[in-house]
């Protein structure tokens, strides 16, 4: 295929992708900090009970992400995709007549399994259209997945307000079953894969993104890179994912109102968002790991700093430090894993990286922190010094996550 006809025929993979991961990035970053206190009240449940519930989200995208990073070399990306909204849509609908605990659990599972289906193909799929920029085209996708939940934060509240909870959900699982589907179509990958020339990042040598120069999955596992970025998921991903329930709830103990504590959330999915663009384009130029370093050890120095600080500008803009941290643990380390493992199997090998997000850091950060809450009696001070302990941790383990050389 003519170079310039492949590029014209990414662009619109590129944006199909973006689009598809818009609905279950905004259901699961934004949608249950808005209405956790609804659920309590409802459910008549403490913030223990409400934590889970991006516990069985993160349980559902450990399950299914190496499945996913495995069927899609079988059945193709644009399948998986569509799958992929279709139960985002459906799970709209479970949640809008969900009569007690457990269906609030379900929809959880479901909604992380539909990540699972937008996410892993939707990276692959622009890494492979454009594999000399791997790290802008993956922190696109990551923008929308993540900046999707600053959008409908707010508008998810003022939907909840005028249209009530059963119309709300049906009106948005209409909208992302049409807008999902359609978006699907386009983002099927090239048959082959340029290699990029060989270049410095960072001072450390950029692997070539060749398809048959990828190792395979069993040669991944037997790297210390993999298991480094295995518990860099687990203690950034901790440490990010808590702040979806965190947020609103710090806010309303601070004695904010319902739509100021809103603020911190959207604040936090703002930079969630944003910073996967811009660290994913500034991960090619300075080098992933040293970038993935700077914002954990920015992210670690806010959640110190959090329990000390009463005006709302302050609040937001800490939870924005923590969200611009967040967004940069999936932006660069999709890259970064291709820039060491290579992209012939990159999705059955960062799905396995993603149990490390889904089995782990859905029980350290919001499950344990809200119970923690629950027995200390909204002690936030002790939540956050061990997501801030996390995020230093994480800023070390990424340093030892090493691209191999070229086979």
């Amino acid at each position: 295929m003519n170079p310039k006809d492949k590029k014209h025929r990414g662009i619109p993979a590129l944006i199909g992708s973006s689009i598809a991961v818009f609905w279950p990035g905004a259901l699961i970053f934004g949608f249950p900090g808005v209405m956790a206190p609804y659920w309590m009240k409802t459910f008549h449940v403490g913030r223990g009970a409400i934590g889970n519930i991006l516990f069985f989200v993160l349980a559902a995208v450990g399950t299914f992400m190496f499945l996913v990073g495995r069927w899609q070399e079988k059945f193709g990306i644009r399948s998986m995709i569509t799958v992929g909204v279709i139960i985002c849509g459906l799970s709209a609908l479970l949640i809008a007549y969900a009569s007690n605990l457990y269906m609030l659990y379900l929809w959880a599972y479901l909604i992380g399994a539909s990540s699972a289906f937008v996410y892993i193909p939707a990276v692959t799929t622009v890494q492979r259209w454009y594999p000399a920029r791997r790290g802008l085209v993956s922190g696109i996708v990551s923008l929308l997945f993540g900046l999707s939940a600053a959008i409908m934060s707010p508008l998810f509240r003022y939907m909840f307000e005028s249209m009530g909870y059963v119309s709300m959900n049906l009106t948005v699982a209409i909208l992302a079953l049409l807008i999902g589907i359609v978006a699907a179509q386009f983002t099927e990958g090239p048959k082959t894969t340029p290699s990029p020339p060989l270049t410095t990042l960072g001072r450390q040598p950029r692997v070539s993104a060749k398809i048959d120069e990828s190792l395979t999955v069993r040669e991944s596992l037997r790297m210390k890179s993999f298991w480094f970025l295995w518990l860099t998921w687990a203690f950034q991903g901790a440490a990010g994912i808590a702040m979806v329930t965190l947020s609103t709830a710090y806010g309303l103990s601070k004695g904010l109102a319902m739509e100021s504590a809103v603020v911190i959330l959207t604040a936090f999915n703002v930079t969630n968002g944003g910073s996967r663009l811009v660290m994913g384009f500034f991960s090619d130029m300075i080098g992933r790991n040293l970038a993935m370093s700077l914002t954990f050890l920015a992210a670690g120095a806010a959640y110190f700093l959090l329990p000390h600080v009463n005006l709302l500008s302050a609040l937001a803009f800490l939870s924005a430090i923590i969200g611009f941290s967040f967004g940069t643990l999936f932006a660069v380390s999709a890259p970064l894993a291709a820039d060491c493992f290579g992209l012939k199997h990159f999705g059955a090998i960062f799905g396995l990286i993603f149990t490390a997000y889904g089995f782990v850091s859905g029980i350290l950060g919001p499950s344990l922190s809200g119970y923690l809450l629950d027995i200390t009696g909204g002690n936030f001070t002790i939540v956050f010094a061990y997501l801030g302990t996390f995020c230093i941790l994480s800023a070390i383990f990424i340093q030892w996550v090493i691209p191999a050389p070229s086979k």
